[in-house]
């Protein structure tokens, strides 16, 4: 279930950080509330996951993954650019979480 509710909190910071690039500034009433509205929503399912895993291990996966997605939504839907640095830094961020994973963290 842990790993069900960090998904979760996963999906909802990415939603909220897409939603922040079409707030522009915070000025555009309803991404600015989605953006919000994703965050509260990630945090608590990761404070719910935090009850079965590790504090580490969860941290390192959502904020991994999520910066991961994050990238590859702004390369792919965005119009930013992808680069071999930028491609070796989202490939670095995954085996930083494997590695984590695989270092025994419950």
């Amino acid at each position: 279930m842990g790993y069900l509710l960090l998904a979760g909190a996963i999906a909802s910071e990415i939603a909220a950080t897409t939603a922040m690039k079409y707030s522009d500034g915070f000025s555009r009433l309803l991404p600015s509330l989605l953006t919000v509205l994703g965050y509260v929503v990630s945090f608590a399912l990761l404070a719910q996951t935090l009850k079965s895993l590790s504090v580490g291990t969860a941290y390192a996966i959502w904020s991994g993954v999520g910066t991961a997605v994050v990238a590859a939504i702004g390369m792919v839907f965005l119009g930013e650019g992808m680069s071999v640095v930028k491609a070796a830094g989202i490939a670095l961020i995954i085996v930083g979480v494997v590695v984590l994973n695989l270092g025994g963290a419950h």
